[in-house]
Protein backbone atom coordinates (compact mmCIF):
# COMPACT_ATOMS: atom_id res chain seq x y z
CA UNK A 1 0.00 0.00 0.00
CA UNK A 2 1.34 3.42 -0.96
CA UNK A 3 1.98 6.10 1.64
CA UNK A 4 -0.69 8.79 2.01
CA UNK A 5 0.86 12.15 1.25
CA UNK A 6 -0.35 15.76 1.21
CA UNK A 7 0.69 18.05 -1.61
CA UNK A 8 0.37 21.49 -3.18
CA UNK A 9 1.11 22.33 -6.82
CA UNK A 10 2.83 25.71 -7.08
CA UNK A 11 3.35 28.01 -10.05
CA UNK A 12 1.78 28.57 -13.43
CA UNK A 13 3.92 27.90 -16.51
CA UNK A 14 6.91 26.54 -14.57
CA UNK A 15 5.39 24.40 -11.85
CA UNK A 16 6.63 22.53 -8.81
CA UNK A 17 4.86 20.19 -6.41
CA UNK A 18 5.43 20.59 -2.67
CA UNK A 19 4.82 17.42 -0.65
CA UNK A 20 4.34 17.14 3.11
CA UNK A 21 5.38 13.87 4.75
CA UNK A 22 4.43 12.53 8.15
CA UNK A 23 7.11 10.74 10.13
CA UNK A 24 8.03 7.48 8.41
CA UNK A 25 6.39 8.41 5.10
CA UNK A 26 8.27 8.57 1.82
CA UNK A 27 8.08 9.64 -1.80
CA UNK A 28 9.89 8.31 -4.89
CA UNK A 29 11.16 10.67 -7.57
CA UNK A 30 13.03 10.77 -10.83
CA UNK A 31 16.72 11.50 -10.24
CA UNK A 32 17.48 15.23 -10.38
CA UNK A 33 13.89 16.39 -9.85
CA UNK A 34 14.22 17.49 -6.21
CA UNK A 35 13.99 21.26 -5.66
CA UNK A 36 14.39 21.51 -1.87
CA UNK A 37 13.80 19.46 1.28
CA UNK A 38 13.60 20.03 5.03
CA UNK A 39 16.25 18.76 7.39
CA UNK A 40 15.29 15.32 8.65
CA UNK A 41 14.46 13.91 5.22
CA UNK A 42 16.82 11.16 4.08
CA UNK A 43 17.67 10.39 0.45
CA UNK A 44 18.07 6.77 -0.67
CA UNK A 45 19.17 6.33 -4.30
CA UNK A 46 18.93 2.88 -5.85
CA UNK A 47 17.79 1.01 -8.94
CA UNK A 48 14.43 0.56 -7.23
CA UNK A 49 14.38 -3.23 -7.37
CA UNK A 50 17.48 -4.47 -9.16
CA UNK A 51 19.31 -3.91 -12.43
CA UNK A 52 16.37 -5.01 -14.56
CA UNK A 53 14.10 -2.40 -12.97
CA UNK A 54 16.70 0.28 -13.68
CA UNK A 55 17.08 -0.76 -17.31
CA UNK A 56 13.31 -0.77 -17.79
CA UNK A 57 13.10 2.81 -16.55
CA UNK A 58 15.89 3.84 -18.93
CA UNK A 59 13.86 2.40 -21.81
CA UNK A 60 11.00 4.76 -20.92
CA UNK A 61 13.30 7.79 -20.89
CA UNK A 62 13.78 7.98 -17.11
CA UNK A 63 17.03 7.64 -15.17
CA UNK A 64 18.60 4.28 -14.33
CA UNK A 65 18.41 5.23 -10.65
CA UNK A 66 15.40 6.38 -8.66
CA UNK A 67 15.55 8.27 -5.37
CA UNK A 68 13.35 7.64 -2.35
CA UNK A 69 12.98 10.48 0.16
CA UNK A 70 12.07 9.31 3.69
CA UNK A 71 10.99 11.47 6.60
CA UNK A 72 13.10 10.14 9.49
CA UNK A 73 11.82 12.79 11.91
CA UNK A 74 8.76 12.51 14.14
CA UNK A 75 7.17 15.74 12.95
CA UNK A 76 5.99 16.66 9.46
CA UNK A 77 8.54 17.66 6.85
CA UNK A 78 8.26 19.25 3.40
CA UNK A 79 10.09 18.77 0.12
CA UNK A 80 9.43 19.87 -3.44
CA UNK A 81 10.05 18.63 -6.97
CA UNK A 82 10.39 20.87 -10.01
CA UNK A 83 9.05 20.33 -13.50
CA UNK A 84 11.84 20.02 -16.10
CA UNK A 85 10.30 22.42 -18.66
CA UNK A 86 7.23 24.70 -19.03
CA UNK A 87 3.96 22.85 -18.69
CA UNK A 88 1.66 21.44 -16.04
CA UNK A 89 1.99 18.91 -13.24
CA UNK A 90 -0.95 16.54 -12.89
CA UNK A 91 -1.74 14.68 -9.65
CA UNK A 92 -3.21 11.23 -10.27
CA UNK A 93 -4.89 9.17 -7.54
CA UNK A 94 -4.27 5.71 -8.99
CA UNK A 95 -6.96 4.15 -6.80
CA UNK A 96 -9.51 6.00 -8.97
CA UNK A 97 -8.03 4.47 -12.15
CA UNK A 98 -8.18 0.83 -11.15
CA UNK A 99 -4.67 0.93 -9.71
CA UNK A 100 -2.84 1.72 -12.94
CA UNK A 101 -2.51 4.38 -15.61
CA UNK A 102 -0.59 4.59 -18.90
CA UNK A 103 1.34 7.77 -19.70
CA UNK A 104 3.82 9.04 -22.25
CA UNK A 105 7.41 8.09 -21.58
CA UNK A 106 9.56 10.56 -19.66
CA UNK A 107 6.49 12.08 -17.97
CA UNK A 108 6.94 10.64 -14.45
CA UNK A 109 7.97 13.21 -11.85
CA UNK A 110 7.35 11.68 -8.41
CA UNK A 111 4.97 9.43 -6.50
CA UNK A 112 4.13 8.21 -3.02
CA UNK A 113 6.37 5.40 -1.81
CA UNK A 114 4.74 2.15 -2.89
CA UNK A 115 3.90 3.26 -6.45
CA UNK A 116 5.70 1.20 -9.10
CA UNK A 117 7.00 2.62 -12.40
CA UNK A 118 6.87 0.00 -15.14
CA UNK A 119 7.28 -0.27 -18.91
CA UNK A 120 4.11 -0.50 -21.00
CA UNK A 121 4.36 -1.61 -24.61
CA UNK A 122 1.91 -0.47 -27.27
CA UNK A 123 -0.14 -3.55 -28.11
CA UNK A 124 -0.99 -2.57 -31.68
CA UNK A 125 1.54 -2.08 -34.47
CA UNK A 126 -0.21 0.92 -35.97
CA UNK A 127 -0.39 2.77 -32.65
CA UNK A 128 3.31 2.13 -32.07
CA UNK A 129 4.36 3.35 -35.51
CA UNK A 130 2.01 6.28 -35.99
CA UNK A 131 0.49 7.07 -32.58
CA UNK A 132 3.01 9.75 -31.68
CA UNK A 133 4.09 8.02 -28.45
CA UNK A 134 6.09 5.15 -29.96
CA UNK A 135 5.96 1.52 -28.86
CA UNK A 136 7.15 2.22 -25.32
CA UNK A 137 5.00 3.95 -22.72
CA UNK A 138 5.07 4.19 -18.92
CA UNK A 139 2.71 2.33 -16.60
CA UNK A 140 2.24 3.60 -13.05
CA UNK A 141 0.80 1.03 -10.64
CA UNK A 142 -0.39 1.29 -7.05
CA UNK A 143 -3.12 2.76 -4.88
CA UNK A 144 -1.73 6.19 -4.05
CA UNK A 145 -0.77 9.51 -5.60
CA UNK A 146 1.53 9.88 -8.60
CA UNK A 147 2.57 13.08 -10.35
CA UNK A 148 3.28 13.40 -14.05
CA UNK A 149 4.33 16.39 -16.13
CA UNK A 150 3.65 17.36 -19.72
CA UNK A 151 4.28 20.45 -21.82
CA UNK A 152 1.49 22.95 -22.35
CA UNK A 153 -1.86 23.04 -20.58
CA UNK A 154 -3.30 19.71 -19.47
CA UNK A 155 -6.95 18.97 -20.19
CA UNK A 156 -8.77 16.04 -18.58
CA UNK A 157 -11.83 14.17 -19.78
CA UNK A 158 -13.75 11.05 -18.76
CA UNK A 159 -14.89 8.70 -21.53
CA UNK A 160 -18.16 6.80 -21.18
CA UNK A 161 -18.33 3.08 -21.96
CA UNK A 162 -18.08 2.65 -25.73
CA UNK A 163 -17.33 6.31 -26.37
CA UNK A 164 -14.72 6.96 -29.08
CA UNK A 165 -12.55 10.06 -29.26
CA UNK A 166 -9.91 11.12 -31.81
CA UNK A 167 -6.91 13.04 -30.41
CA UNK A 168 -3.93 14.61 -32.14
CA UNK A 169 -1.13 12.05 -31.91
CA UNK A 170 1.31 14.49 -30.33
CA UNK A 171 -1.02 15.70 -27.59
CA UNK A 172 -1.95 12.56 -25.64
CA UNK A 173 -0.40 12.70 -22.15
CA UNK A 174 -1.99 9.83 -20.20
CA UNK A 175 -4.97 7.50 -20.18
CA UNK A 176 -6.57 4.81 -18.04
CA UNK A 177 -5.42 1.25 -18.63
CA UNK A 178 -9.08 0.42 -19.35
CA UNK A 179 -9.07 2.70 -22.41
CA UNK A 180 -8.25 1.04 -25.74
CA UNK A 181 -5.52 3.00 -27.54
CA UNK A 182 -5.11 2.77 -31.33
CA UNK A 183 -4.72 5.02 -34.37
CA UNK A 184 -7.15 5.91 -37.13
CA UNK A 185 -6.56 7.18 -40.65
CA UNK A 186 -7.63 10.75 -41.30
CA UNK A 187 -9.89 10.14 -44.28
CA UNK A 188 -9.79 12.20 -47.43
CA UNK A 189 -6.78 13.13 -49.55
CA UNK A 190 -7.12 16.87 -48.97
CA UNK A 191 -7.66 16.40 -45.23
CA UNK A 192 -4.52 14.30 -44.91
CA UNK A 193 -2.38 16.47 -47.18
CA UNK A 194 -3.62 19.97 -46.42
CA UNK A 195 -5.45 19.76 -43.10
CA UNK A 196 -2.34 20.19 -40.97
CA UNK A 197 -3.23 17.27 -38.67
CA UNK A 198 -1.06 14.64 -40.33
CA UNK A 199 -2.29 11.34 -41.73
CA UNK A 200 -3.27 9.65 -38.46
CA UNK A 201 -5.04 10.53 -35.22
CA UNK A 202 -4.88 8.69 -31.90
CA UNK A 203 -8.10 6.77 -31.22
CA UNK A 204 -9.33 6.26 -27.65
CA UNK A 205 -12.26 3.97 -26.90
CA UNK A 206 -13.87 2.66 -23.74
CA UNK A 207 -14.67 3.75 -20.22
CA UNK A 208 -11.96 5.66 -18.40
CA UNK A 209 -10.21 8.98 -18.09
CA UNK A 210 -7.53 10.55 -20.23
CA UNK A 211 -5.46 13.72 -20.30
CA UNK A 212 -4.18 15.58 -23.31
CA UNK A 213 -1.77 18.48 -23.49
CA UNK A 214 -2.61 21.67 -25.35
CA UNK A 215 0.89 22.02 -26.74
CA UNK A 216 2.18 21.38 -30.25
CA UNK A 217 5.89 22.15 -30.11
CA UNK A 218 7.64 19.18 -31.74
CA UNK A 219 10.73 17.94 -29.96
CA UNK A 220 10.14 20.18 -26.94
CA UNK A 221 10.21 17.35 -24.44
CA UNK A 222 12.90 15.22 -26.01
CA UNK A 223 15.23 18.17 -26.18
CA UNK A 224 14.75 19.18 -22.57
CA UNK A 225 16.72 18.20 -19.51
CA UNK A 226 15.87 18.15 -15.84
CA UNK A 227 17.21 20.89 -13.59
CA UNK A 228 19.97 20.07 -11.20
CA UNK A 229 18.59 19.00 -7.84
Amino acid sequence: MADEIDYQIIGDDMQAVEIELDGGEGVRAEAGAMLYMDQGIEMQTSTGGGLFKGFKRMVTGESFFITTFLNRAKDRKKLAFAAPYPGKILALDLSKFGGKIICQKDSFLCAARGIEIEVAFTKKLGAGLFGGEGFILQRLEGDGLAFIHAGGTLMERELAAGEVLAVDTGCLAAFSASVDYDIQFLGGFKNALLGGEGIFLARLEGRGGYSCRACRFPGWQTGSSRPAG
